[in-house]
């Protein structure tokens, strides 16, 4: 048995490992995970997005605190 069939062989049980696997998009995970929502743009924003962030969004976009763009937003949050 030359090489160029072990290449095949290996190549055909790869390839039925890889078909067995799902999609990897992190697309609608990261989607999901947007529930912070800016109150006057509805802009979203990432669940793990911190406090200094969303309050320089709410300065620079709309000259407001962060309590009036974002009224649920807590910094333990």
């Amino acid at each position: 048995m030359g090489n160029g069939a072990k290449a095949a062989q290996k190549r055909e049980r790869n390839a039925s490992k890889n078909a067995d696997k799902g999609p990897t998009s992190r697309l609608k995970v990261n989607e999901a995970a947007k529930n912070i929502i800016c109150q006057t743009c509805r802009q979203t924003f990432l669940v793990t997005t911190r406090g200094p962030q969303l309050e320089e969004h709410a300065q620079n976009k709309h000259s407001k605190t962060l309590a009036e763009c974002f009224p649920g937003f807590s910094n333990g949050n």
